[in-house]
C-alpha cells in the first residue's frame, strides 16, 4: 500500500491538508493515525534502555499520534519541525520560556493578545525579562527600539481585536539586523494563509483551539520554528514537561484536515457580513483586513492569501447600556471568547484598553465578530435586529 505522504514531489497546500502526517502503511492501512494513549514505552533490552534509541521513550515525549500532528503542521508550514501544548497560551508562554533569560530584552506588539501581555508582565518581569510594548505598525523603525541585549522581537498579525496588519519581513530584517530572534502569533491566518516562516518569523505560534481544531471542543497550541531556531526551541521544549492531551491531538488532526474547506467558507462569509456591517449607520469603522479600503489593506493583500471569520467593529459613540441591548438580542451570534469554530460569535471590547502608544483614533466601542458557517443571510437578519435594539436604546 502507497505511503501518501511520502514523496518528494511538491503538493498543494489542500493536498498537505488531505495526507501530510498520514503513513497507513504504518497503521495496518487505516486511513488515520490511531489514537495512542500511553506513558509507559517497554524497551526490548537493557541495551536500548540504556541507549533511549527507541523511535518513542516516553508517552509526555512523543507518541505516534503526536509525531503525525507535528509532521502534518510543520509541512504546511515550511518548517524544520513541530510542537504542541495543551493551549494556545502554553504555546505562547513555552516558547518565550524557552528562548528568554533574566537580563533579556523583549519587543512585543501593543496589540497583542492579552493574556500573552499579562504573562509577560507578571511572569517574565519576575524573572528579570524587560518586555517593551511597541506600534504594531512600526514597521522597519523598529530597528530604533532594539537594544544590545534584545532577545527577540513578538509580532501578532493581525493584532488581537484591533486587527492592525504588521509589516512582518521589515520587522524581521530590522531585528535579525540586531541579532533577534522572531516570532509571530500566525493564528489568525493559519499556516494555510500566511506562510510566517518565508516572511521572516523564526517561529509561528498557532492557538490550535481555533481553526485546526475547528468545532470548539479542544485546547491545543503549536509552534513551529525554521531550521536555525529549531535546535535551541526543541531541546528546552521538553524540560517543561508541558504537552498536549492524546484526545487533543487526534482531534486536532481531524480538525486539519477539513480546515481548508472551512476556512474558505469563514472567509468569504466574513467579507460579506463584514461589507455589510460597513453600510450600516450604527457602525463607524469595519476593522477587517481583507476589506477594500480597510487599515492594513495593502499589507494584507501583499503577504497573505486569504482570511480568516474574525474581525472587528467600532461602531458610533453608544453608552455601554445600548452595546448590551444589542449584544442581548442577538440570536444566532454566542456571546463568548475563543473563535474559529463553526458558530458566530461576539464580544465588546474597549480599543484602546490595555494599550500603550500610539492613542486609539476612535471614540466608540468596539464589538469583535467571528462569522461561522451560518447561512449568511440570516447572520446579517440577526445583526440588523441587534443593531435596531443598539438604536433604540441609544436615543
Amino acid at each position: 500500500m502507497a505511503d501518501f505522504a511520502s514523496g518528494d514531489r511538491k503538493k498543494a497546500d489542500a493536498t498537505k491538508l488531505a495526507h501530510a502526517g498520514r503513513h497507513p502503511a504504518e497503521q495496518h492501512g487505516f486511513v488515520n493515525t490511531p489514537v495512542y494513549r500511553g506513558s509507559t514505552v517497554l524497551y526490548p533490552d537493557a541495551a536500548a534502555l540504556a541507549a533511549h534509541d527507541m523511535a518513542y521513550t516516553y508517552g509526555r515525549r512523543g507518541t505516534p499520534t503526536m509525531e503525525a500532528l507535528h509532521e502534518a503542521i510543520a509541512e504546511l508550514d515550511g518548517a524544520a519541525g513541530c510542537l504542541t501544548a495543551p493551549s494556545g497560551l502554553a504555546a505562547i508562554s513555552n516558547t518565550l520560556l524557552c528562548l528568554v533569560g533574566a537580563g533579556d530584552h523583549i519587543l512585543m506588539t501593543d496589540s497583542v493578545y492579552f493574556p500573552a501581555r499579562r504573562f509577560c508582565d507578571r511572569v517574565l518581569a519576575g524573572f528579570g525579562v524587560d518586555t517593551e510594548y511597541y506600534d504594531p505598525l512600526i514597521g522597519g523603525d523598529i530597528a530604533g527600539l532594539m537594544r544590545p541585549n534584545t532577545r527577540l522581537v513578538y509580532a501578532e498579525s493581525p493584532g488581537s481585536r484591533t486587527m492592525e496588519v504588521q509589516d512582518l519581513p521589515a520587522i524581521a530584517a530590522a531585528a535579525h539586523a540586531g541579532g533577534a530572534l522572531v516570532v509571530v502569533d500566525n493564528t489568525w491566518a493559519t499556516p494555510l494563509y500566511c506562510k510566517a516562516l518565508d516572511k521572516g518569523a523564526d517561529i509561528a505560534i498557532y492557538a490550535g483551539t481555533k481553526y485546526i481544531g475547528g468545532h470548539s471542543d479542544i485546547m491545543l497550541g503549536a509552534v513551529t520554528a525554521n531550521e536555525a531556531a529549531w535546535p535551541d526551541l526543541h531541546a528546552a521544549w521538553f524540560d517543561f514537561g508541558n504537552c498536549a492531551g492524546t484526545e487533543e491531538m487526534f482531534l486536532g488532526l481531524r480538525g486539519l484536515r477539513t480546515m481548508g474547506v472551512r476556512l474558505a467558507r469563514h472567509m468569504q462569509s466574513a467579507l460579506d457580513v463584514a461589507r455589510w456591517l460597513a453600510e450600516r449607520p450604527e457602525v463607524d469603522t469595519v476593522l477587517h483586513p481583507g476589506l477594500e479600503g480597510a487599515p492594513g489593506h495593502e499589507l494584507w493583500r501583499r503577504d497573505f492569501t486569504g482570511a480568516s471569520g474574525l474581525f472587528s467593529v467600532i461602531l458610533k459613540p453608544a453608552p455601554r447600556a445600548a452595546v448590551e441591548a444589542m449584544l442581548d438580542n442577538l440570536r444566532l451570534f454566542g456571546l463568548g471568547y475563543s473563535w474559529g469554530g463553526y458558530e458566530s460569535l461576539a464580544i465588546p471590547f474597549d480599543p484602546a484598553e490595555r494599550r500603550t502608544p500610539p492613542a486609539w483614533a476612535h471614540a466608540g466601542p468596539g464589538v469583535r465578530f467571528h462569522i461561522g458557517l451560518e447561512e449568511v443571510d440570516d447572520l446579517k437578519a440577526d445583526l440588523a435586529v441587534g443593531l435596531a435594539s443598539l438604536a433604540a436604546a441609544r436615543s
